[in-house]
């Protein structure tokens, strides 16, 4: 499953703006950059290429510098599934309440059907909900 999400975000969707995330995409996409940061960290400092003392080496730097983009257009898409703007993904900057509502709303179950941003991405028949809406 973290896999299957993983490759998602990074293959398929690595720079999409536009849509709606599921809750599991964003937080599995989250643990596996998190697993992976941590491994990254780890054979730099097996092999000795740290920076400094407590810093990471270059791969751990081409990890982070290689996931900014995905991980801010899957939070932008997680957002849009709550029905709220990508602009809001930068309450994280309000201190102490911002990272915490932020937190909150990435927490929060979608919109359930279609919203201004997209199809429910957990409806899988999106033909049928649509039938006389237009």
């Amino acid at each position: 499953m973290l896999l299957y999400w993983y490759k998602r975000v990074l293959l398929e969707n690595y720079a999409t703006f536009r849509g709606r995330a599921r809750r599991s995409e964003y937080w599995y996409f989250v643990l596996g950059n998190i697993i992976l940061a941590i491994l990254a960290y780890l054979i730099d400092n097996l092999f000795g290429l740290n920076f400094d003392e407590d810093a990471g080496g270059p791969l751990y730097l081409i990890v982070l510098l290689g996931t900014i983009i995905p991980t801010i257009a899957v939070m932008i898409r997680r957002l849009h599934d709550v029905g709220k703007s990508g602009v809001f993904f930068l309450v994280w900057f309000i201190p102490i309440v911002g990272p915490i509502w932020l937190l909150v709303l990435l927490l929060t179950e979608g919109n359930t059907g279609r919203n201004q941003y997209g199809n429910d991405p957990k409806k899988h028949n999106y033909e049928i909900n649509e039938i006389g809406l237009e």
